[in-house]
């Protein structure tokens, strides 16, 4: 007991405490609200975001939100850029210069081998409040205008003092686990002399939005993500925000060299973005600018004792590409379903002690990525180190880096320690440490992905009655919520799958065998055949994976 306890003067206690209230900590309260964890969020502003950023939301992220049930909702509030897809690099925007560097994400629709879903353009300012809605209708307790002002740490968990932004009255709250979602330079991380490995800064923009409506008639039908104009005496990249009136402009910010942020002038902004797109008598209304910094570093270690870092306070990366807000929403689900299953008391606290073997090397294969996009598409404003691949040089490719990336280390037995962390090309065919392969299967007259059956439970797929039955011993022994199904096309087949398709052979293994799926949908341990005791096989799996030795 510490000295608040004692003293009385704790006056609520919650599971799990998340400080930050943007695109990580909302999405986490989700995950957690799907799983039914009670728990409490703080964010100090008094909302979510107002400005249009960080709005590339890759095939897994969708694939995370689609379980999470709302898929639909996000889709709804992204329709205005739902038709916007390559990305330009060129001069300006007069006449025919300039090429795509891609002009389609998914060329060919290739991606529905591996995917029920796809990449969705919803920026920060219209995804937010969708997550928020979401995560209070789950019973999520989430309030703005709060912010932290200090914590405690002991053996048994958090105390926190926060205080209101609003009424300036302080409070303080107990809590099991505390989530760090509180952005670049977290104070939390910076309370627990986390250090951070990397390059650091690599180059600083201003964002601008402005209004012109005769922007849309020189951009024409060149519907894409982002533009970047390379005029090296006004070079910036430009984003459509509804393709009509609205856009935001990244304009290189040199603060390295003297320059202030004083010195963006709306007239100064203004002359840029016409000089950039190539038209001098350009409407341009400029209505806001932000500073941002792009940088390259990773968070030394993930957690201390109950406390842990997810999104910017874990690992800050480049923006190109859109891998950081994408790693961090991906940060909250891997770290959400254990949490809940500590709490829930299915698995010991060593389970947690993954998220770091898991999450951060996913963070500094990611980042370093990032980096060579951004160079790929030379980003306004950054010069790269001497011997990095720029245009001409060898381009990686986005989709492997988004989806399948593994777990050489952590919660999954079997995993191949030297594979790589983002592997050159897409092979998701069952390892374990890798995300679940996607099928189309049919359940009861409804046709749904492998991918949804993953969320609340640990999953055995199998066509032997053998594990099936192995299964509903094992979880009830354990106590272990354990989701078991028989595929295939007799009777007894809970799914049954395309009669082209063998799941057994898209899992790498054979009839007899079986795969355990985590929450997350990453492939945990499989038996590529039969086991002589498969309740043995399965029991002793699952008390390593969870930590229940």
């Amino acid at each position: 007991m510490n000295r608040l306890e004692e003293a009385g003067e704790v006056g609520q206690h919650t599971p799990v405490l998340i400080v930050g209230g943007s695109l990580v900590g909302l999405s986490t309260s989700l995950f957690l609200g799907r799983l039914g964890v009670p728990h409490l969020l703080v964010e100090r502003h008094s909302g979510t975001s107002i400005h249009p950023r960080g709005r590339g939301n890759n095939v897994r992220t969708m694939e995370l939100f689609r379980v999470a049930g709302v898929q639909r909702r996000i889709e709804e509030a992204a329709s205005v850029l739902a038709e916007n897809h390559g990305i330009m690099q060129t001069p300006t925007l007069v006449g025919d210069a300039g090429e795509w560097l891609f002009k389609e994400i998914d060329p060919g629709g290739g991606l529905a081998r591996f995917s029920p879903g796809a990449w969705c353009l919803c920026s920060q300012n219209d995804l937010e409040p969708v997550l928020l809605k979401s995560a209070r209708e789950l019973g999520g307790d989430l309030r703005f205008s709060t912010e932290m002002l200090s914590f405690e740490q002991d053996a048994q968990g958090i105390t926190a003092q926060l205080k209101s932004r609003e009424t300036g009255e302080h409070s303080t709250v107990r809590a099991d686990y505390l989530v760090a979602a509180d952005g670049p330079r977290s104070p939390i991380r910076e309370r627990l002399a986390i250090g951070q490995s990397g390059p650091g800064d690599l180059f600083h923009n201003v964002s601008v939005t402005f209004t012109s409506r005769a922007l849309a008639d020189v951009v024409g039908d060149r519907r894409f993500i982002v533009c970047y104009l390379t005029d090296p005496e006004a070079d910036g990249a430009l984003l459509p925000v509804d393709n009509k009136e609205h856009w935001v402009f990244h304009a290189p910010w040199h603060p390295e060299h003297g320059e202030t942020l004083e010195e963006f002038t709306d007239e100064r902004c203004a002359d840029h973005i016409r000089r950039a797109v190539g038209v001098a008598d350009l409407d341009v209304q400029i209505t806001g600018r932000a500073a941002w910094h792009a940088a390259e570093r990773v968070a030394e270690r993930y957690s201390d004792g109950r406390v842990f870092l997810a999104g910017d306070s874990a690992h800050e990366m480049s923006p190109t590409g859109a891998f950081g807000s994408n790693t961090g929403i991906q940060d909250g689900h891997n770290l959400a379903w254990k949490l809940a299953a500590v709490l829930g008391g299915w698995a010991g606290p060593g389970l947690l002690k993954s998220y770091d073997a898991e999450r951060r090397p996913v963070a500094e294969a990611t980042s370093a990525r990032a980096s060579s996009r951004s160079v790929e598409h030379s980003h306004p404003g950054y010069i790269p180190a001497p011997g990095a691949a720029g245009p001409g040089g060898k381009k990686g490719g986005i989709l492997n880096v988004a989806l399948a990336y593994r777990y050489p280390r952590g919660a999954v037995l079997g995993a191949d320690q030297s594979a790589p962390i983002v592997p050159d090309g897409m092979r998701l065919t069952g390892e374990p440490g890798s995300r679940a392969p996607h099928m189309w299967l049919n359940r009861a007259g409804t046709r749904v992905s492998t991918l949804d059956l993953y969320e609340r439970s640990m999953v055995l797929l199998t066509s032997s009655d053998k594990w099936h039955s192995a299964a509903k011993d094992v979880a009830q022994r354990l106590s272990v919520p354990l989701d078991a199904y028989r595929i295939g096309s007799g009777a007894d087949a809970e799914l049954s799958p395309a009669s082209d398709t063998d799941w057994a052979e898209v899992h790498g293994v054979t009839e007899d065998g079986a795969v355990l799926v985590r929450p997350d949908g990453f492939v945990a341990w499989r038996s590529e055949g039969p086991s002589a005791s498969p309740e043995t096989a399965l029991r002793e799996a699952l008390t390593a994976i969870l930590d229940r030795g």
